[in-house]
Formats: structure tokens, C-alpha cells, sequence
């Protein structure tokens, strides 16, 4: 009878303590990739989110073009939209982010404009009363009315935006997905679930760690302890 390896890596298992202490630095570099690519990404979408809501809120005509266009580019299917900004990016980190950024604004400006819509006319008025021009009252009044539904299209924006930059591996700049699909394409089992495991931490992660900061930025969306009491 032929021995049994004792290497996992040579059993080709999907858990393996020793894919992880021989792969660390490819792991490290992959994470980091990901991270960049999602931070960046989801940074940029809310600088062009932002504007694009308040354009629309401000100007009632403009609301429908800025809402459809997000959703249509958000159909998009994601090797189409790659395939459509290649000739401008070409196989570059920047064709993964434009790609995420536009897939990251249908999410950001809905949410967004419905925060600030739902801040209340007799807000505004008081604001215009105490002398607020329009620049001051949307800084100063709208928009931090506005948070708690803008943070939560964020939330899920940076979500989405970590599952989606593993379709990045296509051109070679997939973070976490290039470790993923590598592996598929050998049938690598410690490789795929590592990164599979990780990308659902960062995930995670993201989702928790702006979780805490909406609440920290929302202090009057939290019940006051009296109020549970």
C-alpha cells in the first residue's frame, strides 16, 4: 500500500495550517490589494455620489436622469462594464476602480438623496430663519440629517465593492479573487477557501467598523437609556 503523505498541502486538504505559515507574504500582499482597491474605490464613488445627490434633490428634473443612469450602469454586467472601459484604462488597478466606482454609485446616491429628502421642510426654514445660506445649510443641516441613510448605503456599497473586486482578477488585479481563481483553475483547495474566508472577514470587518462609526457620527439615533428604561 502506498503511504499516506502527512503534508497537507500534498493531501491537497481545504483546511491547511501549512498553506498559511509557507504562503503568508502572497496572502499579506493579496489582502493588502484588496483592501486598496476597495478603499479607493468606494472613496472615490461617494466624492462623485455626493454631488450627484444633491444636484438631484435640489433640482427635482434632474432626479430621474441621475437615478436612472446609476441603475442602468449598475445592470451592467461586470466583465461588459470591464470590457467597455479597457480601451480608456486598459489592464490597470484603474480599470478595476472606475468599474467599482460606477457600480458603487446606485447604492450611494439613492441612499443619499432619500436622506435628503426626508429632512424636514421645517428644518430648512429654520436654518434660511437663522441666516444659514444654501452652502452652510446643506453642510451644516441636510447632510448630517442626512447620515444615517447615507451611512447605510455606504455600508452596503463597501460590502458589495469587496465581493465585487475579485471579478478584478480577470485583468489581473483582483486582490483576494486572484488567489481565488488561480486556485480554481488548479483545484488548489487551501488557496480557494483561504481567500474565500478572507475576503468574508474584510467584509465583515468593513461592515462592522462603519457600523461604529454611523453611530458615533448619529449619536441622536440611538434610544437614550431612559427612553429603554
Amino acid at each position: 500500500m502506498t503511504p499516506t503523505p502527512d503534508d497537507c498541502l500534498t493531501r491537497n486538504e481545504w483546511i491547511c495550517g501549512a498553506y498559511l505559515s509557507s504562503r503568508r507574504e502572497i496572502l499579506w500582499d493579496a489582502t493588502l490589494q484588496h483592501l486598496q482597491l476597495t478603499f479607493v474605490s468606494v472613496a472615490l464613488g461617494l466624492l462623485v455620489a455626493v454631488p450627484l445627490a444633491v444636484a438631484a434633490c435640489g433640482r427635482r428634473w434632474a432626479a430621474g436622469p441621475v437615478l436612472g443612469l446609476t441603475t442602468i450602469l449598475y445592470t451592467i454586467p461586470s466583465l461588459a462594464m470591464f470590457s467597455i472601459l479597457l480601451p480608456v484604462y486598459g489592464l490597470s488597478a484603474s480599470l478595476v476602480i472606475a468599474g467599482l466606482v460606477l457600480y458603487s454609485l446606485t447604492l450611494l446616491v439613492r441612499n443619499i438623496l432619500a436622506g435628503l429628502r426626508a429632512v424636514p421642510a421645517e428644518t430648512r426654514q429654520a436654518a434660511r430663519g437663522m441666516g444659514y445660506g444654501p452652502a452652510r445649510q446643506l453642510l451644516a443641516v441636510e447632510l448630517p440629517l442626512a447620515l444615517p441613510a447615507a451611512m447605510a448605503g455606504l455600508r452596503i456599497a463597501t460590502v458589495s465593492a469587496v465581493s465585487l473586486v475579485t471579478i478584478g482578477a480577470i485583468v489581473g488585479f483582483g486582490g483576494l479573487g486572484n488567489l481565488i481563481y488561480s486556485g480554481m483553475n488548479t483545484y488548489f483547495r487551501a488557496q480557494v477557501l483561504t481567500a474565500s474566508v478572507l475576503c468574508v472577514l474584510i467584509a465583515v470587518a468593513a461592515d462592522i467598523a462603519l457600523l461604529g462609526v454611523q453611530r458615533a457620527l448619529t449619536p441622536w439615533t440611538r434610544p437614550s437609556r431612559r427612553a429603554a428604561a
